[in-house]
C-alpha cells in the first residue's frame, strides 16, 4: 500500500486524463456529431443546449489534459454535470442505471475531486510552482 501512497499524485493525474480524453470524445460527439449513434437523435430545441454543452465539454476537458487551470475548469465541468443529472437525467427516471445517469455522476464526482485536490503530476498548473513536479509528489508522501 505504501507504493500506492507514493504514486497517488502520478494516479491522480492518469484520472484527470484519462477523464478528459473521454470528456472530449462526448464533446466531439455533441460538436461535430461523430461518432453517428444508434440513438435518436435529440429534439431540435436542443441543438443549443447540445452545442454549449459540446463546447464545454472540448475546451474543458482539453484544459484537464494538459492540467492548465484544473481546479476551476473542474469546478464548472462538475456543476455542468450536476445540471445534465438533475436537468435531463432524472426526469427520464429515478434510478441512474435506468436513466442513463451514471456517467453524468461520476464526471460529476470526478470532477468534484479533481477541483478540492488539483491536478496532480505532470500539469502546467504545476509550472506556476518552484518545483512543479515535487510538490505533488511532496503531498502525496506517507510518513511510516
Amino acid at each position: 500500500m505504501k507504493v500506492l501512497a507514493a504514486s497517488s499524485a502520478h494516479l491522480l493525474a492518469a484520472l484527470r486524463i484519462v477523464a478528459a480524453l473521454l470528456f472530449i470524445e462526448a464533446g466531439v460527439f455533441h460538436l461535430f456529431h461523430w461518432p453517428a449513434s444508434p440513438m435518436p437523435a435529440p429534439p431540435p430545441q436542443m441543438a443549443t443546449l447540445l452545442f454549449v454543452a459540446g463546447l464545454l465539454e472540448f475546451v474543458g476537458g482539453m484544459l484537464l489534459i494538459i492540467g492548465l487551470f484544473t481546479r476551476p475548469t473542474a469546478f464548472i465541468l462538475s456543476g455542468m454535470m450536476a445540471i445534465a443529472y438533475w436537468g435531463f437525467h432524472t426526469p427520464m427516471g429515478l434510478w441512474p442505471v435506468t436513466n442513463m445517469g451514471v456517467a453524468a455522476i461520476l464526471y460529476c464526482f470526478i470532477f468534484l475531486y479533481l477541483a478540492a485536490s488539483g491536478p496532480g503530476a505532470w500539469a502546467v498548473d504545476n509550472l506556476k510552482r518552484r518545483e512543479p513536479e515535487e510538490h505533488a509528489l511532496r503531498r502525496a508522501r506517507v510518513d511510516p
